[in-house]
């Protein structure tokens, strides 16, 4: 999906870029992109990832929270927009930040926002399996309290698909959407994954097939929304 809507020389915005993945895989392909995320220690991380690919005259890196986006400053707008690995998630106020990178994009620019699903059936059969009814139905309440690593305590919000695109669709129109992880488990089922290689590698064809059916793609660990910035 990003190399469909991101193209070589394209000047992206990366948020929640956690340790460089995501920025690299654009970079490779002459991609610039400004990469940010709240975490030093992230920024660090990438920062090294990107030194070891020699990419630094196409990535920039910085730290900054999703929240403190209208700190960007520039004449240059971007031409698209990513926030991976469920970094919307850690944020309350969708609206507020929506508008913020409006403020950023060109008309027309994609967003490609990729969140938390509000229902996993994945997640909802493994936790009942193990009789945790607090886990198996978290998604479906409030603010949830996490932490990342040792010392980073957060709130995690299950956005709906609908609350999602009610705060951007001031600013942007959703094009498309598609489920992450319809037959393929959670990351943190990654043994499971590793011992059944055969079964996992059918699931990831399956999750190919399904990802963009309605009924199906609610049912998904992720969800990939594809947003298009209102013109001017």
């Amino acid at each position: 999906e990003m190399d469909r809507d991101f193209a070589p020389r394209h000047r992206i915005l990366e948020i929640n870029c956690g340790t460089g993945v995501d920025a690299i895989h654009m970079a490779r392909r002459a991609v610039e992109v400004f990469a940010y995320d709240a975490s030093p220690a992230m920024v660090s991380v990438a920062q090294s990832r990107v030194g070891r690919e020699s990419l630094q005259d196409r990535v920039r890196l910085g730290v900054l929270s999703n929240e403190d986006l209208a700190r960007i400053e520039g004449e240059s707008l971007f031409d698209g927009l990513l926030s991976d690995f469920g970094g919307l998630n850690c944020v309350e106020n969708l609206l507020a930040l929506a508008r913020d990178a409006a403020r950023l994009l060109k008309p027309n620019a994609p967003a490609l926002v990729c969140v938390f699903g509000r229902f996993c059936v994945w997640e909802l059969l493994w936790y009942l399996g193990q009789l945790n009814l607090r886990k198996s139905f978290r998604r479906l309440r409030g603010g949830v309290p996490s932490r990342i690593g040792e010392d980073a305590p957060v709130t995690v919000y299950y956005h709906s698909i609908h609350a999602i695109r009610r705060a951007f669709e001031p600013y942007f129109t959703l094009d498309r959407w598609r489920g992450i992880g319809v037959a393929v488990p959670p990351s943190y089922l990654e043994g499971i994954a590793r011992r059944f290689a055969g079964t996992f590698a059918v699931a990831a064809r399956v999750d190919q097939r399904l990802s963009g059916f309605p009924v199906w793609r609610n049912l998904a660990d992720h969800a990939l929304l594809v947003f298009r910035r209102r013109q001017a």
